[in-house]
């Protein structure tokens, strides 16, 4: 059996989805989709059946029945076993207790950001602020549409994390604007790059007598 640490994210989503009971990975996709967790994971139905096959080369899975509808190609039904159990449990745990930096790209573009003039700054800031908006609305929408349905609040909590990250960066973004407008964060416009070498370097020094 694998070490949990090797699970991958594909991995995890499946494994949970057969714990809450046996699927065919073509429904499991279904299921994956319709409660929006490909913002959660990345998942297509080729590399899904493909991380099902590796839980079950590794005894995590374990098929149960294959079926065939109408002209449809036959479609395999698994269940979780007792030690894909255990290596959810093992995994999730991990997971939730331990804080892991995996090197989000936007803390290291505002780093660097002072390489661009304040005014571009500016406006990709506040570009990012209509993005971070319209992706705000549709996880709001998201948690009426399956409340409205009744599931469980258990299987969508990540919905209402992922609003508290959006308007926690929304207010921060806002909260640099605000410095840079009144010039509360010095900034400093980058320095031009200096003029290149020529290519042939002697003939700068004149001709030698």
């Amino acid at each position: 059996m694998p070490k949990a640490a090797e699970l991958t994210p594909l991995g995890v989503a499946s494994l949970a989805l057969l714990a809450e009971e046996p699927m065919h990975p073509y429904e499991m996709y279904q299921v994956l989709m319709a409660r929006h967790e490909d913002r959660l994971v990345k998942v297509r139905p080729g590399t899904l059946y493909h991380a099902v096959g590796r839980l079950e080369e590794h005894g995590l899975v374990e098929a149960t029945g294959t079926e065939r509808e109408g002209n449809r190609p036959e479609r395999t039904t698994y269940r979780i076993t007792d030690d894909g159990h255990r290596a959810l449990d093992a995994r999730l745990q991990v997971m939730l207790s331990t804080p892991l930096n995996e090197y989000p790209v936007f803390p290291h573009a505002i780093a660097e950001a002072h390489h661009l003039p304040s005014e571009v700054v500016v406006d990709l800031m506040e570009q990012r602020l209509v993005a971070l908006a319209a992706d705000l609305d549709f996880l709001v929408n998201a948690e009426a549409t399956v409340t409205a349905k009744g599931v469980d609040r258990k299987y969508w909590i990540d919905i209402t994390y992922q609003q508290a990250m959006r308007r926690t960066e929304i207010a921060w973004i806002r909260d640099f604007l605000q410095e840079l407008g009144t010039r509360q964060l010095p900034w400093d416009e980058p320095q031009t790059a200096p003029p290149a070498l020529s290519h042939h370097p002697k003939e700068s020094l004149g001709k030698r007598s």
